[in-house]
């Protein structure tokens, strides 16, 4: 049987791509610049996950949690969560939710970005 679907990126619109970039490279992603595009933007690659920062014609963005009533603004997936969470502690980055269970029978934990974005890192509980 064919599996389809694979893998997802993220896309994340930004007012200021060089300082989302600079911020990603900061907590370990390496940055691919294309600003001289038709289409400015930044591809940023960690492990198995990319995201591409885009120039948003917005002065602010606006996170899911405030735009919606609620939600993340990206969910990555890992097996490390505890490793990962004391890493972006260490590099003073704020967790917004502890590594915890939640409802839904993932364990994850919630790390802010510089632009505002809720960002999960979980999986489900084995």
């Amino acid at each position: 049987m064919r599996q389809g679907l694979s893998h997802c990126l993220q896309i994340f619109p930004t007012p200021d791509i060089n300082k989302t970039s600079e911020y990603y490279k900061y907590i370990g992603f390496r940055a691919d610049y294309y600003l001289e595009s038709i289409e400015p933007h930044v591809c940023l690659y960690r492990d198995a996950i990319e995201i591409v920062l885009t120039k948003s014609i917005k002065e602010n963005f606006i996170p899911n949690r405030i735009l919606h009533g609620y939600g993340y603004d990206a969910y990555f997936i890992s097996n490390e969560q505890r490793e990962l969470e004391n890493e972006l502690k260490n590099l003073g980055i704020n967790i917004v939710r502890p590594l915890s269970k939640t409802d839904y029978n993932n364990k994850e934990f919630v790390f802010e970005d510089i632009d505002g974005r809720w960002i999960a890192v979980g999986n489900k509980e084995q």
